[in-house]
C-alpha cells in the first residue's frame, strides 16, 4: 500500500465514489420530487381548475373569495382521487402576493423559484395570478410507483456506470503519472551503483519531464566530473614523475659513487624539490579556488599601475629573450575592487606565458581600456598562436598545447586554470584570441569598484 500508484488510485476511487453517490442521491431526490410535481400539476391540469379560476377572475375582476375553489370541494377531482392524494394549493396574484393559501404552503410574497415552478393564470393572454402547487408525500398510484422506480433504477445504474469509468480512468492516469517517476528512481538507482550513463526516460506531465531533464542534466555533470577527476589524477602522477625519478636517479647515483656529492648535484636536487613545491602550491590554490575559499583581500586598485609594476619585472628577462615589451595603458581606466596580488598573479601568469611562446625579435604589448562599465586589460604577444583545437581547452588544468616545451619551461598547466578563477572570483571574465603564426592576445575584464 506504499506504492505511489495504489495510494493514487486508491484517492481517484474513493473521490470517484464520493462524488457518485452524492450526485445520484441528489438526482435521485431532484427526480422524485420534480415527478411528483409534474403529477401533481396533471392532476390540477385535467380537473379543469386553472380554467374556473380564470372564469373567476374574469367575472369578478379579483380574487376576493376564491379559497373556496381551492378546497376539496372546488377543485372537482374526478372519483378516486380525494383524500390524501390530493395535492396542496396556494395562490398568488399577478405581482406574486399570495390571495389564498388554505393549508399554509407558501409565506405571503411567492418566491423567485417558486412563482418560476407555479402555474399561470392568464385572461386575454395576460397573467393574472399563479396557481401553486405542493407535490404529494403519499404512495403513488401503481404506474407511477413504477416509472419512479425504474427511474431511479436508471440513475443509480447510470451512476455505477459513471463510477466505474471514472475509478478505471483514475487508474489508468495514476498508471501514467507514476511511470516516469519510476522510471526516474531506476536510473537514479542505476546512477548510485556506478553507472553514469544512466538516464531518465524524459515522459509524462512537464513538471515531471522538467525533473528528469534535470536528473540527465546532473548524470551528464557527474560523468564528466568524474572523468576530469580521472584525467587530473593521472595528469598529477605524470606531473610528479618526473621531478621525482630526477630526484631518485640523481640520489641513487649518489648512493653508487657514480656522481660525486657536490653542490652542484645536490642543487638539482633541489631545484627537483622546488618544482614539486610549486606543483603542491599550485593544486592547493586550484582547489581554494575551486571550493570558494581562496582568501580574497579586495581593496580599490589601480590597474595601470599594477601594469607598469608588473612589466618592470618581466622587463630585463624579455630583453635577454630579445623581445620588446610594451604597456599601453587606458589614462581614464576606472578602479576596480579587488586584490592587488591575486590580480598580479594572474598578470605575470599571462606575461610568462607570452614570453615562453614569443620568438627572439617579437614584441609582447600590455593593454587597458575601458569597456563595459569596468577595466579590460589584454597582453598580445607576436608567437606562434595556438591551434583552433586547442583554444577551448587552454584554461583546462593540466593542459598545455606542446606539452614538451612547457615541461623544459617548468610549467605546471595549472597557471590559466588558477587564473580563471581568481577572475571568476572577482565577479570577472576572461579569455584567449589565438592565430597561428600571428600571435595570441590573453584578456581579462573586472567590474569597476
Amino acid at each position: 500500500m506504499n506504492r505511489l500508484v495504489v495510494q493514487l488510485s486508491a484517492a481517484f476511487a474513493a473521490i470517484t465514489l464520493l462524488i457518485t453517490i452524492i450526485l445520484a442521491v441528489a438526482i435521485d431526490r431532484l427526480a422524485d420530487t420534480s415527478f411528483r410535481r409534474y403529477l401533481a400539476q396533471s392532476q390540477i391540469a385535467e380537473s379543469g381548475l386553472i380554467d374556473r379560476l380564470a372564469v373567476w377572475y374574469t367575472q369578478y375582476g379579483n380574487w376576493n373569495g376564491v379559497e373556496q375553489l381551492l378546497t376539496a370541494g372546488g377543485m372537482g377531482f374526478g372519483h378516486g382521487q380525494g383524500g390524501p392524494q390530493r395535492p396542496a394549493l396556494a395562490l398568488a396574484d399577478a405581482n406574486g402576493r399570495v390571495v389564498a393559501d388554505p393549508r399554509g404552503i407558501v409565506g405571503d410574497t411567492l418566491t423567485v423559484l417558486q412563482r418560476r415552478e407555479a402555474l399561470p393564470i392568464t385572461v386575454d393572454q395576460r397573467v393574472v395570478g399563479y396557481l401553486v402547487v405542493q407535490a404529494t408525500t403519499s404512495r403513488l398510484p401503481g404506474a407511477a410507483s413504477q416509472f419512479l422506480q425504474r427511474l431511479r433504477e436508471v440513475i443509480w445504474l447510470a451512476g455505477g456506470i459513471v463510477a466505474l469509468v471514472g475509478i478505471s480512468a483514475g487508474i489508468l492516469l495514476a498508471s501514467r503519472l507514476t511511470r516516469p517517476l519510476q522510471h526516474l528512481a531506476q536510473a537514479a538507482a542505476a546512477l548510485g551503483q556506478g553507472n553514469l550513463t544512466a538516464r531518465a526516460i524524459v515522459e509524462g506531465p512537464i513538471e515531471v519531464r522538467r525533473v528528469a531533464e534535470a536528473f540527465n542534466e546532473m548524470a551528464g555533470e557527474l560523468a564528466a566530473a568524474s572523468q576530469q577527476r580521472r584525467q587530473m589524477v593521472a595528469d598529477i602522477a605524470h606531473e610528479l614523475r618526473t621531478p621525482l625519478t630526477v630526484i631518485q636517479g640523481n640520489l641513487r647515483a649518489i648512493l653508487d659513487d657514480v656522481y660525486p656529492l657536490t653542490r652542484e648535484e645536490i642543487g638539482q636536487i633541489y631545484e627537483a624539490t622546488l618544482g614539486l613545491r610549486r606543483l603542491v602550491d599550485d593544486l592547493r590554490e586550484l582547489s581554494l579556488a575551486d571550493t570558494g575559499q581562496l582568501a580574497l583581500h579586495r581593496q580599490p586598485l589601480d590597474l595601470n599601475q599594477l601594469l607598469h609594476r608588473e612589466a618592470e619585472l618581466f622587463r630585463e628577462l624579455a630583453a635577454a629573450q630579445g623581445i620588446e615589451l610594451l604597456v599601453t595603458p587606458d589614462p581614464s581606466l576606472p578602479a576596480v575592487l579587488a586584490d592587488s596580488e591575486r590580480i598580479a598573479q594572474v598578470v605575470r601568469n599571462l606575461l610568462s606565458n607570452a614570453l615562453r611562446y614569443t620568438p627572439a625579435g617579437g614584441n609582447i604589448t600590455i593593454a587597458s581600456a575601458t569597456e563595459r562599465g569596468g577595466a579590460l586589460v589584454s597582453v598580445r604577444d607576436t608567437g606562434s598562436g595556438i591551434a583552433p583545437e586547442d583554444l577551448p581547452h587552454v584554461f583546462e588544468r593540466f593542459y598545455r598545447t606542446d606539452r614538451g616545451r612547457a615541461r623544459v619551461h617548468g610549467g605546471s598547466g595549472l597557471g590559466l586554470a588558477i587564473a580563471e578563477r581568481i577572475i571568476a572570483l572577482h565577479g570577472g571574465q576572461i579569455g584567449v584570441e589565438s592565430e597561428l603564426g600571428k600571435g595570441t592576445r590573453f584578456w581579462f575584464w573586472l567590474p569597476a569598484g
